[in-house]
């Protein structure tokens, strides 16, 4: 069967980096080809170039059905019947969900006027087809970060495309979530849609790709149908270094010390469709990795950002056995608190600096005696962090909007362990990253805790919970409903205690 999409000899330069050279990807209809490789292998780049939103530099063809096209922009990718939803989130805050749906292609009636009615009708068909229990009037900006991706996906369903890329599609999506997309994308794949899926979970690959092409350092190394590659084979073609080498056993170096006591931890003002915490009590002990685990809705953001000074809270927060008061986020950083949020994009970073402006902004004091700022002292400084986390940049010079995704989270992740924390929250740290990545954080984490960092990791990744943490707390509806050993923890009991 002729593929519907072919890419042949795809190249992108940008200054001062080869993003692709000479890459080719095929994609039928009624497949699921799944594109890997690592942070800066190029697949967002050949993505882009897919659907308009980036050229391609001279010499390589785009064919659709087998035509040769040149893809102008995304609304004649979308014409061509591609569609994408991208890592980062894209939707409109301040709209309902039915309004977000249908942006710039709204159903108006006879009278030329906004038909409202059938608008929501239309919205609440493709909710249901995702079995998301929303109503289409919901304001967006009101659903958790889980919600608002899965907008993003119900709104490339209703473009009724032949292909849909999904960029990293259930980062942030709760266990149950990532069931319901995988059962979708499947249900696509017998309708004929084709699915570019691109995701650093390998199980996924696994479970759901008919063909997987690997990339790395911007070009094709292989493509191949799933049932003739492994896990192995498949990561060190990604990464060209086995399996084994990625990680190393886990070592708990958890003392007695209770470095944070949280006793009675209220939420006062929740958000409409936000978790109402209530009621939360739990011990940090230094040199430990705390694991916070819970669906999506549950309460474990609003739990840290009570801690951090972002929500205010009743209850009690004691820092080495004396009771602190946090009602800012600068009174959480007095106290040797650091927190790596969940969205990097608004939350974690200023995309327009540069990676050097980027990793200071937390300690820049460090840098400035005399109150002018060291330049060189704060470039050498984030240039070794650079190499320690591997971050894949030209220089620190470069801004961070031209970064992966992979990359934008590692600086998010320096810039708060380079001020030295006494306790480190990190909301979802491997989220958008590379499994070659993913292990130099883990293993980041773990130095971290043997040097006598307290940390919490929060992330809705359970394999992930399981590997690195000493104790796993489950947060279900605002509350923490168990907290588990190492020895008592496991897929199944946590998944039990979440779901209840």
């Amino acid at each position: 069967m002729q593929p519907f999409l072919e890419m042949h000899n795809i190249s992108k330069t940008f200054p001062g980096v080869r993003a692709l050279n000479r890459v080719d990807l095929l994609v039928r209809q009624g497949e699921v080809h799944a594109v890997a490789g690592e942070n800066g292998a190029g697949k967002s780049t050949l993505m882009k170039i897919m659907t308009g939103v980036q050229g391609a530099d001279p010499g390589g063809k785009i064919l659709i059905d087998g035509h040769e096209v040149e893809i102008r922009d995304p609304v004649h990718a979308r014409a061509l019947g591609i569609s994408i939803i991208y890592q980062e989130l894209s939707v409109v805050d301040n709209l309902t969900v039915a309004e977000n749906l249908f942006l710039a292609r709204e159903p108006v009636g006879r009278a030329g006027l906004l038909d409202t009615r059938r608008m929501n009708a239309e919205a609440r068909k493709v909710l249901e087809r995702l079995e998301m229990d929303i109503a289409p009037t919901t304001r967006v900006g009101d659903l958790s970060i889980g919600q608002q991706q899965m907008i993003e996906i119900a709104k490339a369903i209703s473009y009724e495309s032949k292909i849909i890329i999904m960029d990293e599609p259930t980062a942030s999506l709760s266990h149950h979530e990532t069931v319901t997309l995988l059962g979708l994308i499947r249900a696509l794949r017998a309708r004929n849609v084709g699915i570019v899926y691109i995701t650093h979970r390998l199980d996924e690959i696994f479970e759901i790709a008919d063909r997987v092409t690997i990339l790395r350092d911007g070009s094709t190394i292989d493509s191949l149908p799933i049932g003739d590659i492994t896990r192995d084979i498949l990561v060190r073609k990604m990464v060209d270094r086995e399996l084994t080498q990625l990680y190393g056993t886990h070592a708990s170096h958890a003392t007695d010390q209770v470095v944070m006591a949280v006793e009675g931890l209220t939420l006062r003002h929740a958000k409409p469709h936000g978790a109402k915490v209530r009621d939360v009590s739990f011990q940090l002990h230094r040199g430990e990795i705390l694991g916070f685990f819970g669906l999506i809705g549950a309460g474990r953001t609003e739990i840290m950002e009570m801690i951090f000074g972002v929500r205010g809270y009743t209850g009690d927060i004691r820092i080495d056995g004396a009771k602190v008061d946090i009602g800012t986020p600068g009174d959480a950083i007095s106290h040797g608190i650091g927190f790596v949020t969940e969205d990097r994009k608004t939350q974690g970073l200023v995309l327009g600096m540069s990676v050097r402006e980027n990793f200071s902004l937390t300690h820049l004091e460090a840098y400035s005696p005399w109150q002018f700022i060291d330049r060189a002292a704060e470039a050498r400084r984030c240039e070794e962090f650079v190499r320690t986390l591997g971050i894949k940049t030209p220089s620190s010079e470069q801004r961070v909007i031209n970064l992966s995704g992979g990359n934008q989270q590692k600086v998010v992740i320096a810039k708060w362990v380079a001020r030295g924390p006494r306790i480190l929250i990190v909301d979802e740290p491997t989220r958008g990253i590379d499994i070659g990545a993913k292990a130099e954080v883990h293993a980041l984490l773990a130095r971290l805790a043997r040097e006598g960092m307290g940390i919490i990791v929060i992330s809705s990744d359970l394999p992930e919970v399981l590997a690195v943490s000493d104790r796993v707390a489950v947060v279900k509806d605002g509350q923490i409903a168990h907290v588990f050993s190492r020895a008592d923890a496991s897929q199944e009991s946590i998944m039990q205690a979440a779901a209840g």
